[in-house]
């Protein structure tokens, strides 16, 4: 493998700018984090957001967010649910702060001005998705969840006339202090910002809130400016990567064609929830059997399924099936999919959907402790970027925006309690410098997608890893967005891949045909590091936590 950048090459910075704390990223995660923090603490606060304020992948957010709400739920029930979703890999302490805080939290986003969709009794609407076993998914606007979130979040934050926010600006490096940790971030405003060009805003601490890595594989259902950027940045600067094997690929992403690339229409599974089911191309329902929940099964479960048909029958992709809905539930219920599925040419109240699995999200990336603070002094990550271990190897439906919201929360609580960090003086950065030619895009996409896909064996692992070592010696010399956007995309598949070679096992998002059954002897994390260049992988083993296997040793609230 070749050697990884340890350091990006660009300019000197041409101004610097100042902040108690900045935030990078302005999805649920990013703003919760700036308003909490500013909210708690009275720090000065810098929002830093690759795009505008409302870009990433929280407006997208179909389904809704999920929280013990309803009458008989319990936060039990929805830890019991989380843990078996996340195939014995979750961390117990952190899924016990998920549902417990998380009421509370959905309350607080209530507050603030995000208007979720009722019952005509005047009670928040609440449904079910996979894997879940009671109606506990708050949703706004039939399917348009994530957006109002957004909306309100949005709203809250421009709102705050002490929350700077900076867009149309790519966090580069993180600048290290002379007593370790942070002293402050290297930033590329790409024109339309408050500053233009590089420049360095030196800061207290650092929060990630970057979002995945989804344009890693050719299709996602990820944005555009999903390529890793925030995990990467933490691993050259020394930050600990974990459990980056298990992405988990959402089994009903419309199938638009072999050629089709980038960001592909998501069919959330709140339309399976409302009744749809999966058929194959003889009209059998193939879930039935494969589950218990059937159609409704974790995503894991569900895109194996699927994509087992597929190579059984030869057949490119599976059908959803939600004609029975009727035209009127579908206005009312999924107009934004309905929309979507419309621009395509297909009438879901008539018509199949053609689905088949495609990149959603990572369950792992930066690693955490239960206040959202990484292995790097003064480093803090939460949402996507994070791996906090609530999802273990396989996120449960809507659990995500919860995650953004819960953890950005604690880490606000965590500096309201301790301080923030001392202010440090960058030290002298000698780190090795390098920079990836982004012509090599479409190939790297090609390569993750055959061989670190849903379907992985040792042999197509070693083969992606050798191209990517390819890959990655194309040399740029051009600082610019696309060239540093490659790099970090090549280090963090050169992570995914690696991670997904060491452990040779099947489990949830994780899918080796060589090693096709569980092996509780990989019950932990595979925790990553970059030294001098190269990869250091260790396994960390832990308990296992899933209440459905006999060597669960239970985790009751």
């Amino acid at each position: 493998m070749a050697l990884l950048p340890q350091r990006l090459v660009a300019p000197a910075p041409g101004w610097e700018a100042y902040a108690d704390v900045v935030v990078i990223g302005s999805g649920i995660a990013g703003l919760t984090a700036a308003l909490r923090i500013k909210a708690e603490t009275g720090a000065t606060i810098m929002v830093v957001t690759k795009d505008n304020l409302s870009a990433g992948s929280t407006q997208w957010a179909q389904g809704g967010i999920a929280a013990a709400l309803g009458p008989g739920d319990t936060p039990e029930e929805h830890l019991t649910d989380t843990l078996v979703a996340g195939a014995g890999v979750c961390d117990i302490e952190a899924v016990r702060a998920l549902v417990t805080e998380g009421p509370d939290a959905v309350r607080e986003l209530i507050a603030l001005g995000t208007q979720f969709d009722h019952t005509p009794a005047g009670e928040i609407s609440l449904t079910r998705e996979g894997g879940h076993h009671r109606d506990r998914i708050a949703h706004a606007g039939g399917d348009a969840t994530g957006a109002e979130i957004q909306r309100a979040l949005v709203a809250a934050v421009t709102n705050s006339p002490d929350i700077e926010v900076i867009e149309h600006a790519l966090a580069v490096d993180l600048i290290p202090g002379v007593d370790g940790g942070v002293a402050g971030v290297t930033l590329h405003v790409m024109g339309e910002g408050q500053h233009d060009g590089v420049g360095a805003v030196m800061c207290r601490a650092v929060v990630l809130a970057s979002g995945g890595l989804g344009q890693v594989f050719a299709q996602t259902t990820n944005p555009s400016v999903s390529t890793g950027d925030g995990m990467a940045l933490a691993l050259r600067a020394g930050a600990v990567l974990r459990d980056v094997e298990f992405v988990q690929f959402h089994p009903t992403v419309m199938y638009l064609g072999p050629e089709s690339r980038g960001q592909q229409p998501l069919i959330s599974e709140a339309v399976r929830g409302e009744g749809a089911f999966l058929v194959d191309w003889d009209g059998v329902r193939f879930m039935q059997g494969q589950h218990e929940l059937a159609d409704l099964a974790p995503r894991d479960v569900v895109a194996k399924a699927i994509t087992r048909r597929m190579l059984e029958t030869g057949k490119p992709h599976m059908w959803l099936d939600a004609r029975h809905l009727g035209t009127e539930f579908w206005h009312k219920r999924f107009p934004t999919i309905l929309a979507s599925c419309e621009s395509h040419g297909i009438d879901p109240s008539t018509d199949l959907i053609p689905v088949a699995p495609a990149c959603h999200y990572a369950s792992g990336g930066v690693a955490t402790d239960l206040h959202g603070q990484s292995t790097l002094p003064g480093l803090y990550a939460t949402g996507e970027v994070a791996c906090s271990g609530v999802h273990g190897a396989n996120r449960l439906a809507s659990n995500s925006l919860l995650e953004g919201l819960v953890f950005s929360r604690r880490i606000a609580a965590h500096l309201a309690a301790h301080g923030l960090p001392p202010r440090q003086a960058p030290a002298a950065d000698g780190r090795e410098v390098g920079l990836v030619d982004p012509s090599v895009f479409a190939h790297m996409q090609q390569v993750m997608t055959e061989q670190v896909g849903v379907l992985r064996t040792a042999e197509g692992i070693k083969s992606a890893l050798t191209t990517l070592s390819a890959l990655g010696a194309a040399p740029c010399n051009e600082p610019r967005t696309r060239p540093w956007e490659m790099s970090n995309l090549i280090a963090v598949s050169s992570v995914l891949a690696q991670a997904a070679l060491m452990r040779e096992e099947t489990r949830g998002s994780h899918w080796r045909e060589d090693f096709p059954d569980r092996d509780e002897g990989w019950a932990g994390h595979i925790d990553v590091r970059l030294i001098e260049g190269e990869l250091d992988l260790n396994f960390q083993a832990a308990l296992p936590t899933d209440p459905s296997v006999a060597s669960y040793l239970g985790g009751a609230l």
